[in-house]
């Protein structure tokens, strides 16, 4: 099994992901943090409280980070013209929700859960790394007990979706990614370059609501103006799986091919939020601000028709078998 804390901003393909972890039968979701990004924190916590409670799941939620690890910056991007004002498509999500929630921050819920399983807990990050890089900050030591990091985030050799040079998730917090790239533990960058050509079309996601019971149903009604966001701003036909795709990596990394190297995060200017690798088997530079960084993996191509079998299986038939 697989022990997963899940750290999200939801957000519909959030969403998606978190019903993947959930029924996943090799996966043991330990918790959900929360993070601001797609809408505003109290919209993400009261979000992953709803999703819960809708689709009966018990791992505890711990709400994090608000702003960005560096209290100067400002992220006004406006992610609702994505997801929704309510993140969740529009699909008039009560404005509270009876749902208990752990009473420690996000980051210190990951530092206790990690030093309780040692060597065993998988970091998956979709949204901005805020709260894994204040997990670093209080308790840097932590780091050498996390399994691995995988995070959804970043463009390497494509075009960013927030400006040319910028993902979304990096983009909203340049330094707590950088943070996150540079410490010693072994990362995972599941970024645009494969989430972008791993796309469910609208049939694809009514076919499984029909195959499926309530929960699917729910996530294709969330799912609907997402999917007509990307019909009407970006000209696709359905919709990127981003966050799936980054937690499909943990149980089918076989459907990857990855590239190694540093990589580092540009904090400001024209190309703020930029994710740059050095690769390992490329030219040599030397001076630079790549120089003795650890080695993190980039996806760089995936095989995509398998990776939307891999989340029809989790999401429809491992719940028809009682998994």
């Amino acid at each position: 099994m697989h022990k997963v804390i899940f750290d999200t901003d939801p957000g519909v393909d959030d969403a998606m992901a978190l019903l993947f972890l959930h029924r996943h039968p090799e996966i043991d979701l330990l918790g959900v943090t929360t993070v601001f990004g797609n809408v505003p924190l109290d919209l993400t916590t009261r979000n992953a409280q709803f999703l819960h409670q809708e689709w009966g799941i018990s791992a505890p939620i711990a709400k994090g980070a608000d702003r960005t690890i560096d209290p100067l910056r400002n992220d006004d991007r406006a992610a609702s013209v994505v997801h929704g004002l309510d993140g969740l498509g529009n699909i008039g999500v009560p404005e509270t929700i009876d749902w208990p929630l752990d009473p420690r921050p996000a980051y210190q819920f990951i530092i206790d859960t990690v030093r309780d399983n040692p060597g065993e807990v998988t970091l998956i990050a979709v949204g901005r790394m805020t709260n894994l890089a204040l997990a670093l900050q209080a308790d840097p030591d932590f780091a050498g007990l996390v399994k691995e990091v995988i995070v959804m985030g970043g463009a390497f050799d494509v075009n960013g979706n927030v400006t040319p040079a910028a993902e979304a998730n990096i983009h909203g917090d340049p330094e707590a990614a950088d943070i996150i790239f540079t410490t010693p533990w072994k990362v995972t960058i599941v970024g645009l370059d494969v989430t972008m050509k791993t796309i469910m079309t609208g049939e694809y996601l009514a076919d499984m609501a029909k195959s499926g019971e309530k929960s699917v149903r729910l996530l294709s009604d969330l799912s609907q103006y997402y999917i007509e966001f990307y019909k009407s701003r970006v000209g696709i036909s359905g919709m990127a799986v981003h966050d799936s795709t980054a937690c499909v990596y943990l149980v089918r990394p076989d459907l990857f091919i990855l590239r190694t190297g540093p990589v580092r995060v540009v904090c400001g200017g024209i190309a703020d939020g930029e994710t740059i690798q050095a690769p390992d088997n490329a030219r040599k530079f030397v001076g630079t601000a790549w120089d003795g960084q650890p080695s993190q993996w980039v996806c760089t191509d995936v095989r995509s028709g398998e990776i939307l079998e891999v989340i029809r299986a989790a999401l429809v038939e491992s719940r028809a078998s009682g998994a």
